[in-house]
């Protein structure tokens, strides 16, 4: 399979998997322009926090090599502008926005506009190439954590679809069935748009790790009966001053579960989703999307044809937060490239957890 994301320098052309249209269909499509870019994030067509960095990554040098002209000012303004719209694409995940800001600092040292586009091109590639080389990492320090015959809940996707390759919570999957360990792995549903039934299963299937598909309000039953062992999610943003993470609605919830039933609740993280500037997870902006998510599904048909159907009632309203809120003391660790910390332990632990590439 190709990376989720990359970058074609001859067309200048992002490529994305598109993710609206698995498990059904695969197709790569590719996006022509920044502005593409940010509607390619804001309509989920690439999805994850280390995805769409990654797309926002590439879409800011793509805008910048946009630019006509030499005027520094002018190019300095442009790729502001560039910036902004990528940024406000997906507000909760920081991702973006860590990769957009080392790859500004990169574009500084240049001396002309010409050396500026050229260096947010290499750095955009260093960027995707780091994530996936953190996201072994991942897999390296968390896969022993699953044990042999034991049973994983997952929830929304971040494998190696919500990154450049690899994944987080998917990488010490990966990396323990690679060494010979055996595992079943529980993937939550996660409506309103199905990421752990669409995509994780999608990905565990190609892999041929044994899974399950499971309702979200069905956790608690497994937990219950002692079925689940561990529980590894991703996270959209990691405020490193409390330990509170930010992800898909509904980890919360799991991670209560998880604290009532004693299982260990992981969370796995790349270097880009650390938040060192907030200073409480009150201050993440959760986004809200359309209502019609919640209120309808996308299937398809037996025939293979995609389809959206109404499943609520005709003459109600919905609320869509997409996100919310685990607070540390429900975390019994963030699995990162450097290793595996308490959630407290990250504050103190900045030169080793020390952002995008240097």
């Amino acid at each position: 399979m190709p990376r989720t994301v990359d970058y074609d320098p001859a067309r200048r052309e992002i490529l994305l998997i598109d993710q609206r249209l698995l498990p059904h269909r695969f197709r790569v499509a590719r996006i022509r322009d920044y502005r593409a870019a940010a509607g390619a994030i804001a309509d989920m067509t690439v999805r994850g926090a280390g995805a769409i960095a990654a797309c926002a990554a590439f879409a800011l040098a793509q805008g910048v090599q946009a630019f006509r002209g030499k005027d520094p000012e002018a190019f300095a303004a442009h790729a502001r502008k560039v910036f902004r719209a990528l940024r406000d694409a997906r507000p909760t995940a920081v991702d973006p926005v860590n990769a957009m800001r080392w790859i500004l600092g990169r574009m500084e040292t240049a001396e002309t506009v010409e050396e500026a586009k050229a260096a947010a091109v290499a750095a955009a590639r260093e960027f995707a190439d780091a994530q996936a080389a953190e996201c072994r990492n991942i897999g390296a320090f968390g896969e022993g954590l699953i044990p042999e015959g034991g049973r994983v809940l997952t929830h929304c996707n971040a494998g190696r679809l919500a990154f450049v390759d690899v994944g987080s919570a998917t990488a010490p999957l990966y990396a323990a069935w690679e060494l010979g360990r055996r595992f079943e792995v529980f993937c939550d549903e996660t409506r309103p748009r199905s990421q752990g039934a669409a995509l994780t299963a999608w990905e565990l299937a190609r892999r041929g790790i044994p899974h399950w598909v499971i309702a979200d309000n069905a956790a608690g039953y497994f937990m219950a009966r002692g079925e689940i062992d561990l529980v590894i999610v991703g996270a959209d943003r990691v405020v490193a001053a409390t330990g509170e993470i930010a992800n898909k609605i509904g980890t919360y919830s799991k991670a209560v579960l998880a604290k009532r039933h004693g299982v260990p609740f992981y969370v796995a993280a790349p270097f880009s989703t650390l938040d060192w500037e907030l200073k409480s997870g009150a201050e993440i902006p959760i986004e809200e999307r359309d209502p019609e998510e919640v209120l309808c599904a996308w299937g398809a048909t037996a025939q293979g044809r995609r389809t959206r159907v109404r499943v609520a009632n005709p003459d109600s309203p919905a609320r869509n937060p997409a996100f919310d809120v685990t607070p540390a003391d429900l975390i019994t660790g963030i699995i990162t490239p450097a290793g595996v910390f308490r959630p407290r332990e990250l504050r103190r632990m900045r030169t080793r957890l020390c952002g995008p590439p240097a």
